[in-house]
């Protein structure tokens, strides 16, 4: 076998098998970056929506974030939260 038989069959970044491989990958990368786009988008009129509807989209950000969490997480932020406030007189007292 010669020298420029093994560099055909072997896959190389820069053709062949691994040169149709790479350029799959790219174009799926840049297909999925165009729809990360396209929602990006769509999230930020859905928030567009809720200002114009007179949501405060700051708290609605805070709501989103915290329904990400599961309850024991976000129990315990929350008693965190509390202590800190505690400590610096800001605490709310119900009554």
């Amino acid at each position: 076998m010669s020298e420029t038989t093994v560099e055909l069959e072997s896959p190389s970044p820069s053709g062949g098998v691994a040169g149709a491989q790479l350029k799959s990958i790219v174009e799926r990368i840049e297909r999925l970056e165009e729809e990360k786009k396209a929602i990006s988008d769509d999230i930020k009129g859905v928030y567009q929506e809720a200002a114009s509807n007179e949501f405060d989209v700051r708290v609605l950000r805070q709501v989103i974030r915290l329904r990400r969490q599961d309850a024991a997480e976000r129990e315990e932020v929350e008693t965190r939260i509390d202590l800190y406030l505690n400590a610096l007189g800001m605490l709310r007292v119900a009554g």
